[in-house]
């Protein structure tokens, strides 16, 4: 039994680095990132904003917002064939952790592939900017709670496996 808890916390920490690093990076956005830009001229703003698009698109990015649900799934995996220590904590984490994932391939994607696509004219700026950014960044915020308490559950789950494990 204390392999699996082993096995159990390994994945459940993993889970927690990778939900940490997206839930860090949605708070970043909407706390730094996109105030920042909203300095900005609505031309320079979108410039700015597709280069931020085209560069987060990077293999390590998507292996931390990927490999979050995932982990997530295989530590709740791990908890339901063993004492089920952590399967609530567990569960609610993956729940939001797939919200954040759902808003972002739902509203964000789609968005952000507009801002692309219409930014190298950009005959009005101003409107595609305020189309952009009176979307998004309510939208971001929310991923930043949800992400924020996925990584919040997997504190729970990471307490709870270590009280089973004492």
């Amino acid at each position: 039994m204390r392999d699996m808890t082993t096995v159990l916390g390994t994945t459940a920490v993993a889970a927690t680095v990778t939900t940490g690093l997206v839930a860090g990076l949605l708070v970043v956005f909407a706390h730094a990132v996109m105030p920042g830009l909203g300095t900005l001229g609505d031309r320079a703003y979108l410039t700015a904003f597709q280069r931020i698009d085209a560069a987060i698109g990077n293999p390590w990015m998507m292996l931390a917002f990927l490999g979050s649900p995932v982990l997530v799934v295989a530590a709740l995996a791990v908890d339901l064939g063993g004492d089920r220590v952590a399967s609530p904590w567990l569960v609610a984490a993956l729940v939001l952790i797939v919200v954040t994932i759902a808003i972002t391939v739902v509203v964000h994607l789609p968005i952000n592939a507009l801002a692309q696509e219409a930014a190298p004219a950009f005959a009005d700026a101003s409107d595609l900017r305020a189309r952009f950014e009176t979307r998004w960044v309510p939208w971001n915020t929310v991923r930043a709670v949800t992400s924020t308490a996925s990584l919040t559950a997997l504190c729970g789950a990471l307490l709870a496996i270590g009280r089973a494990a004492g």
